[in-house]
């Protein structure tokens, strides 16, 4: 076969394709013959089959019907109660959006109705579900991608020339290599770089939130990592300890592809710009501006769960549900057309959750893998989750009955919309009495995203956001917009809070925090991990007293409130979770590398992972590689 995929499949062809592009790593073919476009006998899929590759028809610019006939075409097909809400068209790449709250009866019966709009209009109909709340970042980044998409088509072609550009699928060979980044033996900060002969790629590139100095950031000095060989970056999900320092690589001159899921992609810009507006709050420079955000959705390429893609030309990458958050995943890693296999598992949870399924645990081959240790030692063995939800039930009961206020710190992401969905359970159930539950932060922008991809949620939130019950729109909770609404919030009477950041570093929470903390009847709830030097550790180890900025003058806050740590409620594997995973893991690896994780629990739960399977672990600092073959 010769190094050029494209002429290669276009010989197999008839004379009818005007142009050839790549899409990353899929193949797209233009015609502008009319019957060819509406029935090409079954040849394009007789090229996926032979090239093992993805490959799509579509029309040339000059087949399609008007951007105005078109919206009328499609109007007229969709029927009314579809519920359409927008119509998007992308013309370089011949492509239309259609968003409705029913994408089901846009689809029409085995996609007829979208095949009728395809046959009459000569575009190709993609759909997508209109969010249940209205989300600003969605839109705004649905803005980015298809205004001048000129550069957006270019982008994509680049990535699939620089992948095939040494296409030759019968010789992958060599060495392969892991450098520890950040997360080394710690929690924050993820970052690891996989290097082979051909190509190099970054998993993760996050920031510490509660770190100091130079030790919130990955160690991006190191003579290894340079930015201009980087061949692609690869998000597990938005959280800023792996995700915050992405747009900063594109501030520093990155301009080739970052891979995640769709959802992963809007909350990490939506995290990107409130840690813009944190920065500024606590009157430091930001890292990076809108600027860098807007060039990292440019260039991001969102893969669905279980779609496998090539990266690079010796790497190709499939994502599976991790059961962290919103569209996390587990990355499956196959280096040089399967010479090794390798699994990363970002951020992770073993056990189904109100809001997600739990981890994928079967591969189709595996070497090694890497995993968080978040709560990985002996003591972190935590209770079940039917007794923490319970126990978050009974705190907010006995705060509510004397007359307090309970502050529940949230990662925005994830974490704080699974106590939504206990908290809306509990009093539908007349578990709770109907008080206020508050909500502050962008924790409201982030359940718009979840509404706008129920398919990453397990099948009872979808199901309820389907038939128009959905959780997070309960008149139950009161959004907090201002600051006047907060000041009432405080001031008024006994009520729940869910206010970001989780950790108490900048944010929401600290507001409440400030005013909470002095009343013995007011109480707060940690439900999420408390990262080593952040203020929620310093009160969850029990600190009296807090130094804090109030009004522009440094204040001590006396802490009379009480502290409560749940961790059960965490979206982290506990320790039996991660042993059951690494126990039912299909196939097993031969190697298991364990990272994110403070020292101590690293070390437990390696020694324990060697005991049990006598499978051979390690546990690298920052800035140490390992060869993987």
């Amino acid at each position: 076969m010769s190094t050029d995929i494209l002429k290669d499949v276009q010989k197999e062809l008839p004379k009818v394709i005007s142009s050839a592009n790549f899409e990353g790593a899929n193949i797209v073919l233009y015609t502008d013959d009319m019957d060819f476009f509406r029935d090409n006998n079954g040849i394009i899929k007789e090229l996926v089959n032979k090239f093992k590759k993805r490959i799509e028809l579509r029309a040339d610019e000059k087949l399609l019907l008007s951007q105005e006939e078109t919206e009328k075409e499609i109007k007229k097909t969709i029927p009314e109660d579809a519920g359409l809400t927008d119509i998007l068209f992308d013309p370089q790449r011949s492509i239309v959006v259609i968003e409705a709250k029913r994408p089901g009866l846009v689809i029409g019966k085995s996609g007829l109705l979208l095949k009728e709009v395809k046959d009459k209009t000569f575009w190709i109909p993609q759909v997508q579900r209109s969010p249940a709340i209205k989300s600003k970042i969605t839109e705004n980044i649905r803005d980015v991608l298809y205004q001048n998409n000129n550069t957006r088509k270019k982008f994509l072609n680049s990535v699939g020339k620089k992948i095939y550009k040494e296409w030759n699928p019968e010789k992958i060979e060599g060495w392969i290599r892991l450098t520890i980044l950040g997360g080394g033996r710690q929690v924050g900060r993820s970052c690891i770089l996989l290097s082979t002969p051909q190509s190099k790629i970054l998993l993760d590139c996050g920031v510490d939130v509660a770190g100091r100095g130079q030790d919130k950031f990955p160690y991006l000095n190191v003579s290894e990592f340079k930015i201009n060989e980087l061949d692609a970056i690869v998000l597990t999900h938005a959280h800023l300890d792996h995700s915050g320092l992405i747009p900063y690589l594109f501030k520093m001159g990155y301009r080739g592809p970052v891979y995640m899921t769709a959802p992963t992609r809007d909350i990490a810009a939506l995290l990107a710009l409130d840690f813009i507006g944190v920065a500024y709050k606590q009157a430091s420079a930001p890292l990076f501006s809108s600027t860098d955000i807007k060039e990292m959705v440019k260039h991001t390429i969102c893969l669905n769960f279980n779609e496998v893609t090539d990266i690079a030309p010796d790497i190709r990458i499939t994502l599976y549900n991790s059961g962290h958050a919103l569209g996390s995943a587990l990355v499956h890693i196959n280096v040089g057309n399967g010479a090794h296999n390798l699994l990363y598992s970002g951020d992770m949870k073993f056990i189904k959750t109100k809001l997600l399924d739990r981890a994928i645990a079967n591969f189709p081959r595996l070497e090694t893998m890497i995993i968080e240790s978040t709560y990985g030692s002996k003591n972190d063995v935590l209770p079940s989750r039917q007794e923490s939800e319970d126990e978050l039930i009974k705190t907010i009961k006995e705060t509510i009955e004397k007359k307090g206020k309970i502050l529940i710190p949230e990662l925005g992401l994830g974490r704080a919309q699974e106590t939504m969905l206990v908290l809306e359970e509990a009093m539908r159930e007349n578990k709770l009495p109907k008080i206020p539950i508050y909500i502050d932060g962008m924790i409201w922008d982030i359940n718009g995203i979840h509404t706008a991809y129920p398919d990453f949620l397990n099948s009872n939130v979808r199901s309820d956001i389907f038939q128009d019950n959905n959780p997070f729109v309960s008149d139950i909770f009161k959004r907090v917009g201002s600051q006047s609404e907060r000041k009432e919030v405080i001031e008024g009477g006994p009520c729940v809070v869910l206010a970001t950041s989780g950790m108490l570093v900048g944010g929401a929470s600290v507001e409440y925090f400030k005013h909470f903390a002095s009343n013995k009847n007011n109480k707060i709830c940690f439900v999420c991990y408390q990262g080593v030097g952040s203020l929620g550790r310093q009160v969850q180890d029990g600190f009296k007293q807090i130094k804090m900025n109030i009004d522009g003058k440094e204040e001590i806050v006396e802490i009379n409130m009480s502290v409560i740590t749940i961790a059960g409620l965490t979206a982290h594997a506990g320790r039996n979770e991660l042993l059951d995973f690494v126990n039912r893991c299909q196939p097993r690896p031969n190697r298991i590398i364990i990272n994110h994780g403070e020292q101590s629990k690293c070390l437990d739960l390696a020694s324990s992972v060697y005991k049990l399977h006598h499978i051979e672990t390690n546990v690298p600092r920052n800035l140490e590689t390992i060869r993987l073959r």
